[in-house]
């Protein structure tokens, strides 16, 4: 039986949640890295909007979005119960996450394009949900419970980096909760497995 394809690049949040999901649920599948300035043509065949992360199936079908791909792992194989937190707190969590927080990021990391206003002023709109995710965390262990959950490994990359974009504030800022909880997923064996370097897939 031929395996999935996961199309991905090693850098994205979105591919980094997908490659996670698909690692823990133990999805044997074919990763093939892209270059976001020339993406080779067989992805584009099955995938038209050219972003990544996208998970061909061995039926032929296409997932195009990381969350899709991530509960369709977790369906396959969810040993540690990634899926037992509440849903609609996971939901709400990770649209409030993929909405209003990447935005405030990309702002934040690439705030020489926005010079509307200054770089600080982005990170405190991205502080709104650190202050959110601190006071979970103040809850429990991770996020919606102590154990990890869907909501943690959506998020997590994301998170990660925000803190990166000026690690020097990031380590004295009042977050030591949600600093914590960021080095343990770094450190995970998990996240470390998914983040090993592939050869780019070629454009033919």
């Amino acid at each position: 039986m031929k395996l999935p394809v996961l199309y991905s690049y090693r850098r994205c949040p979105y591919a980094m949640r997908a490659r996670m999901a698909l690692k823990y649920a133990g999805i044997n599948f074919e990763i093939r890295e892209i270059e976001l300035k020339s993406k080779p043509i067989e992805m584009l065949k099955v995938s038209p909007k050219g972003t990544v992360p996208v998970l061909v199936l061995h039926n032929g079908a296409v997932l195009e979005q990381s969350l899709d791909i991530m509960v369709w792992a977790l369906r396959q194989n969810d040993a540690d119960g990634w899926l037992e937190a509440d849903c609609g707190q996971t939901q709400q969590l990770i649209a409030e996450n993929d909405t209003g927080f990447k935005p405030a990021l990309d702002q934040y990391k690439y705030a020489i394009r926005f010079p509307e206003q200054p770089a600080e002023a982005y990170r405190t709109q991205g502080e709104i949900f650190l202050q959110k995710l601190e006071l979970l965390l103040s809850q429990h262990q991770f996020l919606l419970k102590d154990q990890v959950s869907l909501a943690d490994i959506a998020i997590f990359p994301f998170i990660r980096q925000f803190a990166a974009v000026d690690s020097v504030w990031f380590e004295s800022a009042p977050y030591s909760k949600l600093k914590a909880w960021l080095k343990a997923l770094i450190e995970s064996a998990l996240f470390v497995s998914v983040m090993e370097k592939y050869n780019v897939t070629l454009v033919c």
